[in-house]
């Protein structure tokens, strides 16, 4: 329990059940803070009202208790800066709840759904910033547009932030997939067949890119310094593309030789 000097025990211990009530049940767009070792200023933050000129905003309010509360009303204050005909520059909130039409039964709740009701309606006819008021009886638009314009500078809901095991989970995924795409892969039926297959990637050139000027195929150093590069950066290990390139070579010498065979063949007939 709070000892606030400011105000009497019972009037504490009051709005003690007041603010466990505002805590347990909070009023639609309402959420109230305090400071348990002084009950004499309770906070508030305000959701804008939706389709009203304030409703991407939370504006933060307060109340000061005097010490004869509940027969006084509370002040209300927005330290939020709002463009509003009824709440002053320096954040003075005019509402005749707080003043002659304040009743001691009342309680925070009811006052603040007032200042709430206060951003859907306001009552240009008794203004504490007369250039709102004037707007909001003469040019409801502009007058919008200048509400939405201090919302959007000082009273902006904020965003929601990405949890941080999302963004490592994110990261890991990433990362793995880069891995695993600098691997070499090579295509042992494709290569018997006379063609050697790769995926060409930042750390392994196409084997395209390495034939000379003649258009031979590379040497086997070459071949084999290729692989050692991509199984040096993943996990996978590439079949041995110097053993395919030894069996591609002796499948092209054999059908060389028969080539050969059938012509000196041919030459035997003529």
């Amino acid at each position: 329990m709070a000892t606030n000097e400011n105000l009497p025990p019972n009037v504490i211990k009051q709005l003690a059940r007041e603010l466990k009530n505002l805590d347990e049940t909070p009023p639609e767009g309402i959420k109230v803070g305090v400071n348990d070792d002084d009950f004499s200023t309770i906070y508030a933050d305000i959701e804008g009202p939706a389709g009203t000129p304030y409703e991407t905003g939370v504006f933060r309010m307060k109340l000061i208790l005097s010490r004869d509360f509940p027969h006084s009303p509370p002040k209300g204050y927005f330290l939020t800066k709002i463009f509003h005909p009824n709440i002053a520059s320096n954040g003075e909130i005019c509402v005749n709840t707080l003043k002659r039409d304040w009743n001691p039964s009342l309680g925070l709740r009811h006052v603040l759904i007032v200042v709430r009701c206060l951003l859907i309606e306001p009552f240009p006819e008794s203004a504490l910033n007369e250039q709102a008021g004037k707007l909001l009886l003469e040019n409801y638009e502009e007058y919008a547009r200048h509400a939405r314009l201090y919302t959007g500078i000082h009273a902006l809901k904020p965003k929601p932030k990405f949890k941080s095991a999302a963004r490592s989970e994110t990261t890991a995924a990433v990362n793995a997939d880069q891995t695993n795409t600098s691997v070499c892969i090579v295509d042992t039926k494709t290569a018997v067949s006379g063609a050697v297959v790769q995926q060409p990637t930042p750390l392994a050139p196409s084997l395209n890119t390495m034939k000379g000027a003649s258009g031979q195929e590379p040497p086997t150093t070459a071949l084999n310094s290729v692989v050692e590069i991509g199984v040096s950066s993943g996990s996978a290990a590439a079949p041995p593309v110097a053993a395919t390139h030894k069996k591609e070579g002796g499948v092209v010498k054999a059908q060389d030789k028969k080539k050969i065979d059938a012509r000196k063949k041919s030459l035997k007939r003529l």
